[in-house]
């Protein structure tokens, strides 16, 4: 700490008691001093690099919902269950954030949106993943044997037992242990317990803004220091810290697919996703969705110094965030919604090795210790500090090879972020109306009638994912040619 200038943090190491020295030491053993300084340098270079012009975004785009792209999904699709059926595909969840804002008390992932089932957002990933277990295998045979397609052609991989996809939950130090607990609780909604993992994100002190005390980590008591966590970017240094990364070493993953806890609708280590990259032989993907309205707010794809990055809309002036193409499409109209493809190969030999490159500094107004005063002191007017914190796709110009997958919003996208409320977006109201849509069209293209579908009658209609994972199998199912509205149609072994 000495050499990296930060041995004011022992200033009041000698008054403090045993527990509390302790508990100093604990904190600072995790901090990555001696890569700190630089983290903070690289920071502050990405402020001037942020006024790049920015330019729209040229590479690969295919879509799942025109028929121009029918071909190329359809063999995309054959590959995803073929690397799924060899036990290269892995499910990352970004899980570390709580309910607060949907006044609930507790991880995000153990939300219950209110479906007819009381299924929380976690065990509708869970039971996705089981499912997707289920489907693979065959499938991987009979689209390879009928299409003849592939990157290989070589069915000799595909194993008899039924594959396994490790899911990887990212926690938050606030939540991680009831996180645990809960998974364990409902015996891993199925899962093995050994192919579901925890790790926990990242956090770094928060550091002094003031003038001659610049990048001093910043005391929150005597025995404590003011720590934040280093943003969902934070991932990758998390997964290399914990583990994960050489656990998929070991099992031989190839490709890795990250999404978001709050999306009620997310379709983890989809075959689709992962074999249209697979296919591209791309080493970053990213699924996006189409803006409609310019004024959305939400980061797009694009291009800076020739590179792909996501640009935040309010970086966008209003003649670039109304530009459209000759089709009258949004030209800067690629949405991001955190889901995204990375390849191993990629994580370990560019992302990790460029982690202390990808840090912003976001100023706030973060709580000290007042020496003079003898107590605590929380900011009210104006920021003190920062904190240094990433995004998840700040590697994107690290990217070579970048795929995008632009997926239909009514079926892989009902993000649950805001409590419910008349006129509010992303409440658990609308991603529920959305689940029981999604299955009543689910049930009609498989030719069932339903009967008093009313969609004012505010009544839920679902179709578990152990039944079905994307509308397949549907036809000739228990619940016959006839539904009544609400429907449920639940798994073999569900009550």
């Amino acid at each position: 700490f000495r050499t990296g200038k930060a041995a004011d943090v022992f200033q009041y190491y000698t008054t403090l008691t045993s527990s509390e020295k302790q508990e100093l030491l604990s904190q600072l053993h995790a901090i990555p001093i001696s890569q700190l300084c630089s983290f903070v340098e690289e920071a502050k270079k990405s402020q001037c690099n942020n006024k790049n012009v920015v330019k729209p975004y040229v590479g690969q785009v295919c879509t799942t919902y025109l028929e121009r792209d029918a071909e190329e999904i359809c063999m995309g699709t054959a590959e995803g269950y073929r690397a799924i059926s060899s036990n290269q595909v892995a499910a990352v969840v970004l899980a570390g954030g709580q309910g607060s804002r949907l006044g609930f008390d507790g991880p995000k992932g153990i939300y219950d949106i209110g479906l007819t089932s009381g299924k929380s957002l976690f065990q509708l990933m869970s039971e996705r993943i089981l499912k997707l277990c289920n489907l693979s295998h065959t499938y991987a045979d009979k689209f390879a044997k009928s299409k003849n397609v592939g990157s290989n052609g070589d069915l000799s991989a595909l194993s008899s037992d039924l594959p396994t996809i490790p899911f990887y939950i990212m926690t938050s130090p606030m939540n991680d242990a009831e996180t645990r607990e809960y998974f364990k609780q409902s015996n891993y909604f199925g899962l093995d317990s050994k192919d579901v993992s925890f790790f926990v994100q990242g956090v770094l002190p928060c550091l002094s803004d003031e003038n001659g005390n610049y990048g001093k980590i910043i005391l929150e008591t005597p025995s404590r220091v003011s720590m934040a966590p280093d943003g969902n970017g934070g991932i990758y240094a998390a997964m290399e810290k914990h583990g994960v990364v050489d656990d998929m070493k070991r099992r031989n993953i190839k490709y890795i697919h990250v999404f978001s806890i709050d999306n009620a609708l997310v379709k983890p280590a989809d075959p689709v996703f992962i074999g249209y990259c697979a296919n591209k032989n791309a080493d970053c993907g990213n699924k996006v969705l189409w803006k409609i309205d310019p004024n959305e707010k939400v980061g797009v794809m694009a291009e800076k110094d020739g590179k792909t990055c996501i640009v935040e809309y309010s970086d966008l002036d209003a003649n670039l965030c109304n530009a459209v193409d000759k089709n009258g499409r949004l030209i800067f109209g690629a949405a991001n919604i955190c889901n995204h493809f990375f390849t191993l190969d990629f994580l370990t030999n560019t992302i990790l090795p460029s982690i202390g490159t990808l840090y912003h500094i976001a100023r706030k107004k973060i709580s000290y210790w007042d020496k003079k005063r003898g107590k605590t002191i929380t900011p009210t007017e104006k920021s003190n500090g920062f904190k240094l914190e990433s995004f998840i796709f700040d590697v994107f110009p690290l990217s070579q090879r970048m795929a995008l997958l632009d997926i239909c919003r009514d079926e892989e996208f009902a993000p649950v972020k805001n409590a419910p409320e008349l006129g509010k977006t992303d409440t658990p109201e609308i991603a529920r109306n959305m689940i029981s849509d999604l299955a009543k069209k689910w049930a009609r293209d498989a030719g069932v009638q339903l009967v008093n579908d009313n969609k004012d009658c505010g009544s839920i209609c679902e179709i578990s994912p152990l039944v079905s994972y994307a509308g397949e199998g549907l036809k000739g199912h228990p619940g016959g040619h006839t539904l009544h509205c609400p429907f449920t149609l639940k798994g073999l072994y569900e009550k």
